[in-house]
């Protein structure tokens, strides 16, 4: 059974730092894209920042500067070192892997709880 088991989520005060980790297991296939999405209370989901197999990466604009995503592909582990969060950043953060041995499938972590406040 394919897994993405995300860590790193916690409570932190405005302008500090978490790191997000999520880790797919070794039967997921070949991975291209990794990213992250987000969903606060009420909203819709969104993505948060991407990075193909290649290391091309796209940020939202609301983290642009302040995020950075990252991958290592030996551990089929894909990063996001978040700094001088701010309190609308506090949302549930969601991986996604784009992974498979012919065709390819989106999988999704189980999400993580970031919440920014003082």
């Amino acid at each position: 059974q394919v897994q993405l088991v995300e860590s790193g989520g916690g409570l932190v005060q405005p302008g500090g730092s978490l790191r997000l980790s999520c880790a797919a297991s070794r039967n997921i296939g070949n991975i291209y894209d990794m990213g992250w999405y987000r969903q606060a209370p009420g909203k819709q989901r969104e993505l948060v920042a991407a990075i193909t197999s290649g290391g091309i990466t796209n940020y939202a604009d609301s983290v642009k500067g302040r995020f950075t995503i990252s991958r290592d592909n030996a551990k089929n582990t894909v990063y996001l070192q978040m700094d001088s969060l701010k309190p609308e950043d506090t949302a549930v953060y969601y991986c996604k892997v784009r992974a498979g041995w012919g065709t390819l499938n989106d999988y999704w972590g189980q999400g993580t709880q970031v919440t920014v406040s003082s």
